[in-house]
């Protein structure tokens, strides 16, 4: 297991600060950039706009509102992750959501904390998804997926929608449950992102369920024969 980085005035924590409130983005910014071991590297104020500049600037710490005007922070988390598995995401918003803590947890989040935070709290959240550190609540989210697991299986104990499925569909919902990005399935499977995102978009209506999080689950509970028998056709 590779040794936490130490972070230092001349090495700092390079940030990058994504909210749709330039106010909020501004605060952030100056809230962190005063820290000697924490340095601001851009900022963005949608998921396009995200996706876009995030990269070029290799953060180790993206601090991402959950709620934004074309997407939302989980999607950005996601994908920015598929990029540079490294990074340490920090999701940040208003509400207390279980649901969107679920989303952030399968989209690889390292922490998720309430706008509330103090200042002073949001520095340290930083500093310990930076070390290499989960601020997320183990227990917490043991119960919550053992919760969501608990609602599938009430609710689809067979999952016979997932008959419905293509093989190629079966394929990407597989690779969902392992958690993979849609630019990932796409590389595994040869496809364009886009045309991956035109099958997921299929087969959630196929299983009656609207979030990615709920297809992950069903494919926790899927028979492995049937993938098996499709692998040696």
């Amino acid at each position: 297991m590779p040794e936490a980085r130490i972070f230092t005035e001349q090495d700092p924590i390079r940030v990058f600060v994504v909210d749709d409130h330039e106010v909020v983005r501004r605060g952030l910014t100056d809230l962190l950039d005063t820290e000697p071991d924490i340095s601001v590297v851009g900022d963005a104020g949608t998921v396009s706009h995200a996706l876009a500049r995030g990269p070029a600037l290799r953060p180790d710490v993206a601090v991402l509102d959950i709620r934004l005007p074309d997407g939302d922070g989980i999607t950005v988390c996601r994908e920015l992750r598929s990029q540079m598995p490294e990074l340490a995401c920090l999701m940040l918003t208003s509400f207390d959501d279980e649901e969107a803590l679920l989303d952030a947890i399968m989209a690889g989040a390292a922490g998720y904390v309430l706008k509330v935070i103090k200042g002073s709290d949001l520095v340290s959240a930083v500093r310990t998804v930076a070390s290499g550190q989960s601020m997320l609540d183990p227990a917490t989210t043991a119960r919550l997926m053992d919760s969501l697991r608990a609602d599938s299986v009430e609710e689809r104990a067979t999952a016979p929608e997932a008959a419905n499925l293509s093989p190629r569909e079966q394929d990407i919902l597989a690779l969902i449950g392992d958690g993979l990005t849609n630019r990932q399935i796409g590389t595994k499977l040869y496809l364009s992102e886009k045309t991956v995102k035109n099958h997921i978009s299929r087969l959630l209506a196929k299983l009656g369920v609207q979030r990615r999080v709920q297809a992950a689950v069903i494919a926790s509970h899927l028979e492995q024969p049937d993938s098996a028998a499709r692998q040696e056709r």
